[in-house]
């Protein structure tokens, strides 16, 4: 996506091209698509009851509470809310974030276009697939083309050792442990040069198989 500039994941649903695309390391389509009451409330309410989310996520609530949170989400303007897919089947759900306005913001020293992202994986049947690295790389992509955004912030539970192993995957270097209000996470960044010098490696790796 060359010379492509955007001011927020929003835009991506504005964009063709830019939510959609065939990932040629797990040889499917990747797709995003924003967060809607109507056709995901009942879908995250019950991801959100999965044994492997429950301890990160601390989301499983009865429905009309879940309904709440995610009516709060969808209306605060610094978070973005995508369903990832997979050849079009929804099976992951993510939050992009601006830093500066989101509590992490207070744990560590953030620049102006610092991004955050939150992920997971909802049917147990995608879990130990490899979709996970392909999934997050896809969104910060597209996270990066805020000309702005120099780095991406994460922080995944300090308990979630698979969570901080995709992250540095995909090129997020663990800076220190912080204790949110909600868990005590991994405090996690990715330059903006390291994460473009693995998508290249990643892309020249696939030419080259």
């Amino acid at each position: 996506m060359p010379g492509v500039t955007i001011r927020n994941v929003r835009q991506l649903f504005e964009a063709p091209g830019l939510a959609s695309f065939k990932d040629p390391t797990i040889g499917k389509t990747i797709s995003f698509r924003p967060v809607t009451m109507k056709d995901d409330l009942l879908r995250l309410h019950a991801w959100h009851q999965e044994p492997h989310v429950v301890p990160f996520w601390q989301l499983n609530l009865p429905l009309d509470a879940y309904r709440s949170h995610l009516e709060r989400f969808l209306a605060d303007t610094h978070h973005t809310l995508c369903m990832g897919e997979l050849d079009g089947v929804p099976m992951s759900y993510f939050e992009s974030y601006w830093s500066e306005s989101d509590i992490i913001g207070r744990y560590y020293d953030v620049e102006e276009g610092d991004q955050g992202v939150h992920l997971l994986i909802g049917p147990p049947e995608y879990l130990g697939q490899g979709y996970a690295q392909p999934l997050l790389m896809a969104l910060m992509r597209v996270q990066f083309l805020h000309e702005e955004t120099r780095r991406i912030v994460a922080e995944p539970d300090i308990r979630n050792a698979k969570m901080r192993h995709i992250f540095e995957k995909c090129g997020f270097r663990f800076q220190r442990e912080v204790h949110l209000p909600d868990k005590t996470a991994a405090l996690m960044l990715c330059e903006r040069e390291t994460f473009e010098a693995l998508d290249r490696e990643r892309e020249k790796t696939n030419v080259e198989v």
